[in-house]
């Protein structure tokens, strides 16, 4: 496949991707549809993976991507502009990784750790922090019940958590597919139509 087409189909897969992770780090701050205390919401959250990691850092090299696939300097290597480009394209698809992998890693956090609630005494505490991985919340769901406040926090930390964590995945082998095919074309140069 063409260095330029492939930068174009993943720039095109990742805008989406960084909306839904914006979205998804969005709806964490308010579990079950409330609107809670900052006291009250989980501390990982205040990381901004999917805003910040997985949103602002992926869409960058996203905009970058549609233009080395287009007609514009990167669609072909000649000269010093068509270079830069490349180089640019390289160092922004790292940048995509790195907040790909960002994200990654704090939603795996947020799920091992669980959630922040309300165990009913009023207090708001972390009951799953110190479990062990065979001990853990997500394998046994009667442990769920510990949390009164807010309803169904769980099941929410875990929903979108999971998805912030596939999203994450998802554009950091997308972003690393980018590096390998922009230092491929700015070594061996994009592909370009014969002309007659």
């Amino acid at each position: 496949m063409c260095t330029g087409k492939c930068s174009r189909c993943i720039g095109i897969t990742l805008f989406p991707l960084a909306a839904c992770a914006i979205v998804s780090n969005i709806l964490l701050y308010f579990p079950n549809g409330q609107v809670l205390q900052l006291s009250e919401i989980t501390d990982l959250v205040w990381f901004f993976h999917g805003i910040l990691g997985a949103g602002i850092l992926v869409i960058l090299p996203a905009f970058m991507m549609l233009g080395a696939g287009g007609a514009g300097c990167c669609a072909n290597r000649c000269g010093v502009s068509g270079y830069l480009c490349m180089l640019l394209s390289v160092v922004l698809a790292v940048l995509g990784f790195a907040g790909g992998a960002y994200c990654a890693v704090i939603s795996s956090l947020g799920l091992i750790g669980g959630p922040l609630c309300d165990t009913g005494d009023g207090e708001y505490l972390y009951p799953f922090r110190n479990d062990t991985l065979e001990d853990n919340y997500l394998f046994n769901q009667t442990t769920w019940s510990i949390c009164k406040e807010p309803e169904n926090i769980i099941l929410w930390n875990i929903v979108l958590f999971s998805i912030l964590l596939a999203i994450g995945v998802i554009e950091a082998i997308l972003c690393f597919i980018q590096v390998i095919s922009g230092l491929t074309s700015f070594i061996c140069g994009t592909c370009m139509r014969k002309r007659k």
